[in-house]
């Protein structure tokens, strides 16, 4: 097999994005940020094959998996057999495929006596309205609106919106040293990558394909968000966000300036998984998500 896996650096952005969006996929996964984020928790690793296609090796416990390759649809079927021939004859492991988004599952129509599909119900991300999380407009959404209306009032004239750049990552460390502070030891091992994630977008934003903004209330950063457009599905996907949790209303207000601002023109807004969690889970209910795009475990049967 000539497959050369190299790990996912910043600079890589222009390798990979002309392979980003080659086919029907709104999961979190179809653009290139969320590989890089999560690049060192799961030594996230890609190869060109063929100038077609983009396939991936990453590891988890020891254990290798891969992602759907990046390329069109009609090549699918092509470079899912040649990522099953990689991990078969080279790795001389059963093909594993974490996070299968369901447009590629569909396509694919894998047999089920060659291969055990399963939904990663906890993982499947949550997709909203544009239009709806920019205006909060509607019964459904009212109290998000009234929390909103609160923040502004109680801090009237204190408070400003902006965009992010590289020079304000300084700001933002600080904020996430605060963050992780008030977390103490209930962080799980997963936020703390995250936080690595981040402090390597800041460094090397200028030349990421990353939106970031962040609120300013008495010139002190108190909440921030990080993301990224995928142009295939007119679909913002909204990797990282955070807030000061005491203040009311805060995390509504970035909530919807984060799209006002960074992706006006967005049908479509990606919120990624809520892991399980059960706070998150409802927390991302209650912004009345229109679908989900759910995901799978493809596991080759040997």
């Amino acid at each position: 097999m000539s497959l050369e896996f190299k790990t996912v650096e910043a600079q890589d952005i222009s390798i990979i994005t002309p392979f980003v969006g080659k086919r029907p996929n709104k999961s979190c996964d179809s653009v290139f940020l969320d590989s890089f984020i999560w690049r060192e928790m799961y030594h996230v690793r890609f190869a060109i094959s063929g100038g077609k296609a983009v396939q991936w090796l990453m590891e988890s416990d020891g254990e290798p998996f891969s992602a759907m390759p990046l390329c069109s649809e009609e090549d699918l079927p092509y470079y899912f057999n040649e990522i099953k021939e990689y991990f078969n004859q080279v790795l001389g492991k059963p093909l594993k495929i974490n996070l299968a988004d369901e447009e590629a599952v569909e396509y694919l129509k894998l047999n089920p006596a060659e291969f055990q599909i399963t939904e990663q119900e906890d993982l499947k991300d949550y997709l909203y309205d544009g239009e709806a999380l920019r205006t909060l407009a509607g019964k459904k959404l009212h109290k998000k609106k009234n929390n909103l209306n609160a923040f502004m009032k109680a801090y009237e004239g204190r408070f400003e919106y902006r965009r992010l750049c590289c020079s304000d990552r300084d700001d933002v460390w600080k904020f996430l040293d605060r963050w992780r502070e008030n977390k103490g030891e209930e962080v799980e091992e997963h936020l703390d990558y995250e936080v690595r994630g981040i402090h390597e977008i800041l460094k090397n934003c200028s030349s990421l394909p990353v939106e970031m903004g962040g609120v300013y209330i008495d010139d002190s950063l108190e909440a921030f968000s990080v993301g990224s457009f995928n142009p295939g599905e007119n679909m913002a996907v909204i990797h990282i966000e955070k807030a000061n949790p005491e203040i009311r209303g805060l995390y509504q207000y970035i909530n919807r300036e984060f799209l006002i601002h960074a992706f006006p023109q967005a049908a479509l807004v990606n919120r990624e998984d809520d892991l399980g969690i059960e706070g998150l889970r409802k927390a991302k209910m209650s912004y009345n998500p229109v679908g989900f795009e759910r995901k799978y475990l493809v596991q080759q049967i040997m």
